[in-house]
């Protein structure tokens, strides 16, 4: 599906304000057509976050959402991502995406390159000084760079726009939203993809990606 997507939200089953279908209707309004909601998951929650989102996806689909069940892998040790993604998949996950070396958290070292070298993840989020050699190991992997607008994290979209461009590799723009006012219009998303330092072309490519093919791909 193209149109607006947002692969990157959190709703009150981690630390977010919103209800998943509060979170839905607010960006359908906005005029999303994909939303992932990705809350934090480690060993102890991953496959339970996956399962208390399927009831929603008729609801979001009466807002006309394509709602995709997804978690963000986050400060899980390196070692534990590609089981943990593996197992999130296999309870029904549409997507996966692992909290990247953020420049602003203590992100375990190795965590990019886990992510990077799993199949059944999809997107790297805030990858801060992510290197060229894990952006290869991601085009290997269909895995997307995120550039973000969330504060402190989205220090480094420049780099990651960069090292994305060197290594051949697919970049999405998400909000990381956690609260109404995260949630980004359509100015806005184009704002955080020019400001990153992709070109107008780069940056109608990115916003109106197909998500459907991109996942399945």
């Amino acid at each position: 599906m193209s149109g607006m997507y947002d692969l990157h939200t959190h709703t009150i089953h981690s630390d977010g304000e919103m209800l998943p279908i509060e979170l839905v209707r607010r960006l359908a309004v906005l005029g999303y057509t994909t939303v992932a909601v990705t809350d934090h998951a480690d060993t102890s929650n991953a496959t339970t976050i996956v399962a208390s989102l399927m009831p929603v996806r008729e609801s979001a689909r009466m807002f006309g959402v394509k709602l995709l069940c997804g978690i963000e892998i986050t400060h899980v040790p390196p070692q534990q991502i590609a089981d943990l993604a593996r197992q999130a998949k296999a309870a029904g996950a549409d997507i996966v995406i692992v909290h990247g070396e953020t420049p602003v958290e203590p992100v375990a070292p190795g965590t990019n390159h886990a992510a990077c070298t799993c199949r059944d993840v999809d997107v790297l989020a805030h990858p801060g000084m992510v290197t060229v050699e894990d952006a290869l190991e991601a085009v290997k992997n269909n895995i997307a760079l995120e550039i973000t607008s969330r504060g402190g994290h989205n220090r480094a979209n420049g780099y990651v726009v960069q090292v994305a461009r060197e290594a051949g590799c697919q970049v999405v723009v998400d909000s990381d939203a956690h609260a109404p006012q995260d949630l980004l219009d359509e100015r806005a998303r184009f704002l955080v993809a020019k400001g990153s330092g992709l070109s107008d072309t780069e940056c109608r490519d990115v916003l109106s990606l197909n998500i459907d093919r991109f996942l399945s791909s």
